[in-house]
């Protein structure tokens, strides 16, 4: 169990923020590190032609520490969007195959999907809630011969619905299908083993669970799929961009692994600092940790909560840094504004209030949102 750690945030005591899956608030570190990038571009004739690549390779191999691979497998991508539009341009998809995804997922993965199967003359379908919350077991009968991709997150972002990826990556390759995942609502608090659920693509955003920036997020590439076409084609992702002087001697050839995908101006030199500084954080606590502390926070708010009429998922389905609770007859329509009034932050998702903590958070910020539901409520 981690300590909270609300003194490395800027966080007013008379504030309770339970909205990491909204966003996540930046460490001072962080912040600071922003500031110093800032700092530097208005002086720049600071910033040597080497500051292109060192942050963002930093940044890169950092990313890769967190899930498991080498840095040559990450991209540095703008958004969720972008590394989902990257992966439904480079993978296989014929007329009359499938594109699955599961109901109410978040619109970034499903708006390029609705796209691709119109190029193609595929088909998506969408697998409905489980009246009884298992979506491994609903996506599992789901997937069949024509499934060519299946898009999905490690959790549903509505509840913390948790799916079981391994199970469903292994199926879908017995079938020769393609698996893109979002996980931007779990990497950096819900461990993942890449070499186990083997994703074609993985694509994280880096503003909530990462706690770093907005704008900036990874994409994991599978070598397989390190040969494709990337979205844009700028000067850093081309072999041998470190010569300045030699960047009128164009090249067809680009940097090696998955830097073909990265975006334009990547070495962002106000965000890439921040994005560096909240990477390490996230290692130094450890993502098991991380798990361990948020799932006791979250079950602690579930017991308490259950007396006011408020049901959540079992402990064995739902990823412990969320909580959805629902109510009989739903919840009032007012209840963000009440709660807001008093400087306590959640989210209504769907049905769901969803209580999304951090290290941030003590006992005083629980106690203060259990007294105020029962107000509410």
């Amino acid at each position: 169990m981690i300590p909270s750690q609300r003194h490395l945030f800027d966080i007013p005591d008379d504030i309770a923020y339970f909205n990491c899956a909204y966003m996540g608030p930046l460490t001072k570190t962080a912040r600071a590190a922003g500031h110093g990038g800032i700092d530097r571009k208005s002086l720049p004739w600071t910033v040597a032609p080497s500051d292109f690549f060192t942050e963002s390779e930093q940044a890169r191999s950092l990313f890769a520490t967190l899930v498991g691979t080498a840095a040559d497998n990450i991209a540095i991508i703008p958004s969720a969007s972008y590394g989902l539009a990257i992966a439904a341009r480079n993978l296989p998809l014929e007329a009359g195959e499938k594109i699955l995804l599961i109901e109410d997922q978040f619109p970034s993965n499903v708006y390029c999907w609705q796209e691709r199967a119109k190029e193609c003359g595929a088909e998506i379908v969408t697998v409905s809630t489980p009246a009884d919350r298992d979506w491994t077991s609903a996506v599992l009968n789901a997937l069949d011969e024509r499934v060519a991709i299946a898009a999905l997150p490690h959790i549903h972002w509505t509840d913390g619905a948790r799916l079981d990826l391994e199970a469903i990556g292994a199926k879908l390759r017995s079938n020769g299908g393609k698996l893109v995942l979002d996980v931007t609502q779990s990497l950096g608090a819900l461990p993942l083993d890449l070499e186990k659920v083997r994703p074609d693509f993985l694509i994280a955003a880096a503003y909530k669970w990462l706690l770093g920036p907005y704008s900036v997020g990874f994409l994991y590439v599978a070598p397989a799929h390190q040969d494709g076409d990337p979205l844009e084609y700028n000067w850093l992702n081309r072999k041998g961009s470190e010569d300045f002087a030699g960047l009128v001697d164009y090249v067809d050839v680009y940097q090696q692994g998955a830097r073909r995908y990265d975006m334009g101006e990547r070495a962002n030199f106000a965000l890439m600092p921040v994005a560096v500084a909240a990477l390490e954080q996230i290692l130094d606590w450890g993502v098991a940790d991380i798990q361990e502390t948020l799932t006791q926070k979250t079950r602690d708010i579930a017991a308490r909560c259950a007396g006011l009429g408020l049901t959540s998922l079992p402990d064995d389905m739902r990823a412990g840094h969320f909580l959805g609770l629902r109510r009989d007859g739903g919840l009032p329509k007012d209840l963000l504004d009440r709660l807001r009034s008093e400087n306590i932050l959640v989210s209504v998702r769907g049905s769901s209030m969803r209580i999304t903590p951090h290290l941030f958070n003590n006992e005083a910020d629980s106690d203060r949102l259990l007294a105020a539901l029962e107000n509410i409520l």
